[in-house]
């Protein structure tokens, strides 16, 4: 690998797939922030192993492909494929997955204990004890169900969600919408004869603090929650 190109390769129907792209450019690919994946490819050419120059038969893409439409190839090895990082790239999407891990753990679980979140330095802390190897790729919420399990032994914690019921008066409901539902999912509302907006919202336990305090500002304190 240089500072000019890297390689992403994909094995499919038992052949092995590479092409060359620019290293930036293909890892803003893979996370969706650039749409044209003419702008990745240093060359156009699909190759069985880019060190030799090997390249394989049409027969062969069109078995694994589909098509030996270049760009479409292309766009497959780029989005399911393995893609070879620089150094930096991959310390860099670590440490933001890590800090992702980190945050929906402290939001989506309490310390049985006392039922409030664990702050997250207290999660960050723990899971320097645990050594898990993040992978800058896989989903959040499937890792930390996994950095759950290993640090309960020295971490109480419990993945929990609540049910509250809320009544927004009429001057507040149309703004406090989007916030309630950006909190987690309404699974009852209705608006009441005197203008006020009722619901019952299912949210993580972790941010039942974070959603009263939230209302509150919002509401000035005007309005009713309780869990249900």
């Amino acid at each position: 690998m240089s500072e000019r190109y890297t390689v992403a390769r994909l094995t499919r129907e038992g052949e092995h797939f590479e092409i060359l792209v620019k290293p930036q450019s293909a890892l803003s690919y893979r996370l969706g922030k650039i749409e044209s994946v003419s702008e990745v490819l240093v060359t156009s050419t699909v190759f069985t192993d880019a060190n030799k120059g090997l390249k394989p038969s049409e027969d062969k893409l069109l078995k694994a492909f589909g098509t030996t439409d270049l760009l479409k190839i292309a766009d497959v090895i780029l989005k399911k494929g393995a893609l070879q990082l620089t150094t930096e790239q991959r310390k860099q999407l670590i440490e933001d997955k890590r800090k992702q891990i980190v945050s929906f753990i402290s939001r989506q679980s309490v310390d049985p204990k006392t039922n409030l979140p664990h702050p997250p330095i207290r999660v960050e802390q723990a899971m320097e004890q645990i050594h898990f190897s993040i992978d800058p790729f896989n989903e959040v919420e499937e890792q930390a169900k996994e950095v759950v399990k290993l640090l309960r032994p020295i971490l109480p914690l419990k993945m929990e969600r609540v049910s509250v019921a809320v009544r927004i008066p009429p001057e507040h409901a149309s703004r406090v919408y989007g916030t309630v539902k950006g909190f987690g999912t309404i699974k009852r509302e209705e608006w009441r004869a005197d203008g006020s907006w009722f619901a019952v919202v299912e949210l993580p336990a972790g941010l039942y603090g974070s959603f009263l305090e939230k209302l509150g500002e919002m509401t000035r304190g005007n309005l009713e929650a309780k869990m249900v």
